[in-house]
């Protein structure tokens, strides 16, 4: 056997060792005891998300002129009455214009009689959008200021959920840029009119927080979980241990013999890993709970993958 058929055997013994113990991976189950235990439980309604405005509010001149100050920032609160800006009208701008080249006096006295016209916030909350700056020109189309009277979650609920969720449900809500922030909210409204979504039904909904955080920028993408069902202080058994046939359900219980004996309970509520127990355990009951367990190939497993080639035996001289 030459140099290069010696490194190509070599190859095909590494690579069919690899896949047989790949293919040679075994699970052996594994019993443990635990004992039932007391908690709360919730089943939530999972959805997505974007923060905005509840109410959106475009501060729009009622003139047509040059804006002179801006006197908020984008994040400040406002209250109603708030002077969000000041702007002279087109024949105020011109008249300041030319009282500047006769000098200051003259523009101090002009800028007395002809007052400048102020942009007042119409309702107390959040400048969310400042889009022009002093010296800019503006006509009555145009928005100086964008107010917001608080910010929310608006939620993204199948069709298949919408009927499960009520005005006054608890949620929580999750930003993807702060996800170590959660925050308390509560359904506020759900819209009747729906929108289809890669052909999906999709119902929209307000889910306002009890606090908003100063981190909550409009446009954030947010998860929220609303909580269907909820109860404290109940007994709780992971869902691996419950047997399940037809309509009833049961456990295996250790004995002190070291004998399981299989008992029928009555369950409740079913969360993600948990189940309550109404009634047919006690908390110091001991219930065997059966998992699997990962094992490594054996050696002799892996050499004997077909996939393993087999070399001729040499006959002794």
């Amino acid at each position: 056997m030459n140099k290069y058929n010696v490194y190509t055997w070599a190859l095909v013994l590494t690579a069919g060792m690899l896949l047989g113990a790949g293919c040679g991976n075994k699970t052996d189950a594994t019993t443990q005891s635990i004992k039932p235990f007391r908690g709360q439980i919730k089943v939530a309604i999972t959805s997505t998300g974007t923060v905005q405005p509840q109410n959106r509010l475009e501060i729009k001149p009622p003139i047509s002129g040059r804006i002179d100050k801006i006197l908020v920032e984008e994040g400040q609160k406002v209250k109603a009455g708030t002077v969000l800006a000041l702007m002279s009208s087109t024949d105020r701008a011109a008249l300041l214009d030319a009282a500047q080249l006769e000098g200051p006096e003259a523009l101090q006295k002009w800028q007395e009689v002809y007052k400048a016209t102020p942009l007042l916030a119409p309702i107390d909350g959040d400048v969310i959008v400042k889009k022009v700056y002093p010296g800019q020109t503006v006509t009555q189309a145009d928005a100086v200021i964008v107010l917001s009277d608080r910010l929310i979650v608006q939620a993204d609920v199948d069709e298949t959920d919408i009927g499960k969720i009520k005005v006054g449900q608890e949620a929580v809500i999750t930003l993807d840029a702060y996800q170590d922030i959660t925050v308390n909210a509560k359904v506020d409204h759900i819209y009747y009119e729906s929108t289809t979504v890669s052909n999906v039904t999709i119902y929209k909904v307000d889910i306002v927080p009890e606090t908003v955080p100063d981190v909550f920028r409009s446009g954030m993408s947010a998860n929220i979980d609303i909580i269907e069902l909820c109860k404290d202080n109940v007994l709780l058994i992971p869902l691996s241990a419950v047997r399940r046939s037809g309509a009833q359900s049961s456990v295996l219980l250790k004995k002190r013999d070291g004998r399981p004996v299989e008992r029928e309970i009555v369950t409740g509520i079913i969360s993600d890993n948990n189940i309550e127990v109404v009634s047919g355990l006690k908390e110091e009951d001991e219930v065997l709970v059966t998992g699997k367990a990962y094992t490594l190939p054996s050696q002799k497993a892996a050499s004997n993958s077909p996939l393993a080639p087999s070399f001729p035996k040499r006959r002794g001289h």
